[in-house]
């Protein structure tokens, strides 16, 4: 309880705070309507019906957790409409991003580590690389892929998503890489180990932490990635087609839903990432 109780606290804060903004926002609506049939309404009138409106400015909780559990349960997997279907076809992309994201980050820091010259050539240039907004580099990787001949549209998804994802793995595994101190390397050394068993013996082991901690904020970022990627590339699913759709057509209901889909995928990801550690930590004898 003492670990629960103070994200229930604050999960119970933000819950007045969104039904209040709720009643404060989508009061404009009733008032307006009030004043077209040339009555007046009390507060005890108005709050009633700012908790149900079909477009609401801000919906309420429970009408998200409605529409939510609609789009989960209330669908067939296999339907358009199915916040399953859309969350699958996101966490593809998400997938694909991550992998690249982790094989490109890995192999960067791998090289840096190794090499001074990619250190101080490669290494500013990764920094640089993220300051580039991702909604306006997203329609030049799409533009670049057509013009290629890609016609999968899940490639420049995973592109855009292991461009996010592949600084923090890039970061921590050269930080990880290199936290070995000297003392033990030099121990290595009159052991007679070459540069490999060093790499394996003790510079890999020592990086792990490191590594997974940067996983899950990959995992995040790769999913942002792929739903930015979904929103210029005229995709018709994914959760970020979803919250499009959502906007475009005035439909703020459907918006939100794919919005709460996207942050429970995100944390079903991030539990997934925790396993695999505490797995990996337990092969490797290390404690949790």
């Amino acid at each position: 309880m003492s670990r629960v109780l103070p994200v229930l606290t604050v999960l119970a804060g933000i819950v007045v705070v969104w039904y209040l903004g709720a009643v404060w926002l989508n009061s404009t609506w009733v008032y307006d309507q009030a004043e077209r049939a040339g009555t007046t309404v009390t507060l005890a009138e108005v709050i009633p019906q700012t908790m149900a409106q079909e477009r609401p400015l801000l919906p309420p909780p429970h009408q998200v957790a409605a529409e939510l559990w609609k789009g989960v349960a209330g669908q067939a997997v296999t339907s358009k409409r199915s916040l399953v279907y859309h969350g699958f076809v996101t966490f593809k992309g998400t997938m694909m991003g991550f992998a690249l994201g982790i094989v490109l980050g890995v192999a960067l820091a791998m090289s840096i580590v190794r090499f001074r010259v990619m250190d101080m050539s490669v290494m500013p240039w990764a920094i640089i690389s993220q300051t580039i907004p991702i909604v306006a580099l997203a329609p030049m990787i799409l533009v670049v892929a057509n013009q290629v001949g890609v016609q999968d549209r899940d490639v420049p998804k995973a592109i855009i998503a292991a461009y996010l994802s592949f600084f923090p793995v890039l970061v921590s595994m050269v930080k990880g890489l290199r936290s070995p101190d000297q003392m033990q390397l030099d121990l290595l050394r009159t052991y007679g180990a070459n540069e490999v068993q060093t790499f394996v013996k003790l510079r890999l082991p020592a990086s792990m932490p490191y590594f997974f901690a940067s996983l899950k904020v990959a995992i995040a970022a790769s999913l942002i990635g792929t739903i930015v990627g979904e929103l210029p590339t005229g995709a018709i699913e994914g959760l970020g087609a979803r919250m499009l759709i959502g906007s475009q057509f005035g439909e703020p209901l459907i918006m939100w839903a794919a919005l709460f889909a996207a942050a429970i995928l995100a944390g079903m990801l991030i539990l997934a990432v925790g396993a695999v550690e505490r797995f990996a930590r337990a092969r490797m004898g290390v404690p949790a």
